[in-house]
């Protein structure tokens, strides 16, 4: 069975709160701070996808219900 999407979604926040967390609270090795970064920048990317896309399905969804003059 597939994981509803707002849960994917919220996955992907939480996890990016705790790359933020690592990368901010302990000391680091610069390596893995890069692959905690390009891990989290994907996410963010991935994320603003999955918004914008439920942006156009309101706009969609908002323009269908009005009626024009």
């Amino acid at each position: 069975m597939n994981e509803p999407v707002e849960n994917k979604f919220e996955r992907k926040l939480e996890r990016i709160d705790a790359i933020v967390k690592q990368l901010d609270g302990t000391d680091v090795p610069l390596e893995t701070a890069v692959e905690l970064f390009k891990e989290g920048k994907k996410l963010a990317a991935e994320c603003e996808e999955e918004l914008k896309l439920h942006q156009g399905q309101l706009d969609k969804a908002m323009g269908e219900g009005s009626s024009s003059a």
